[in-house]
């Protein structure tokens, strides 16, 4: 995913965590927390999923600065004020019924501090057509609605999936998606690349726009 770095690029524009602390919300099994800990003073992983957390833990073993804890986006638990940066990859698909955890980012993130939240890109890309194909229900203009109302600004960005071989393409699509759409989709497109839009929507918290309020 992402061999060429677009997203991890784009979110250092928006805010490095360098000597930051990190949140890893929804962190799954803690893919991510080795990323942020070679430049973060301290990561923590919360994830819902005791199975997963628990998995999450004995990826970060060895490393002293990550701790991973078991937790909901509704319950975030942590002190007040005390992150600098909140990542969150594909925990957020469908924006409205996420304003209790947009609440609790508000809480937690220190003045100044960033959220960060990776998601889909249905409207255009390869991916975003199987998406759109998968769940026909999903509303990308009502998404998008929602993050602008909530203050997040959007970086729509295009990456790449890249695997080495098609029988790895076809496992993770069989991931993805159900089996006969990821078989219709594994024939209908050629070679080990799959384009994949994405955006990153992104918002600093307790900091006064000119002319405007804290928020």
């Amino acid at each position: 995913m992402d061999p060429d770095g677009v997203l991890e690029a784009a979110m250092r524009r928006i805010r490095p965590w360098d000597g930051a602390t990190v949140l890893d919300l929804g962190c799954g099994t803690g893919f991510h927390l080795p990323f942020f800990a070679r430049e973060a003073a301290r990561v923590i992983g919360v994830e819902p999923h005791a199975a997963l957390a628990a998995a999450a833990g004995r990826r970060v073993r060895d490393l002293p600065n990550v701790t991973v804890r078991v937790g909901t986006a509704q319950r975030i638990p942590l002190p007040d004020a005390s992150v600098d940066v909140v990542h969150a990859r594909w925990a957020y698909f469908f924006g409205p019924g996420c304003e209790p955890g947009l609440a609790e980012l508000r809480r937690v993130l220190r003045r100044g501090g960033a959220a960060m939240i990776i998601d889909n890109d249905a409207t255009r890309s390869t991916f975003g057509g199987w998406f759109r194909r998968w769940l026909t229900s999903y509303d990308a203009e009502s998404v998008e609605r929602f993050w602008a109302a909530q203050g997040f600004s959007r970086e729509p960005l295009l990456t790449r999936w890249s695997f080495q071989n098609r029988d790895d393409l076809a496992a993770v699509l069989r991931i993805e998606f159900p089996a006969d759409l990821a078989d219709a989709f594994l024939a209908e497109h050629p070679g080990c690349e799959v384009d994949y839009a994405i955006n990153l929507w992104w918002r600093v918290y307790g900091l006064a726009p000119l002319g405007g309020s804290r928020a």
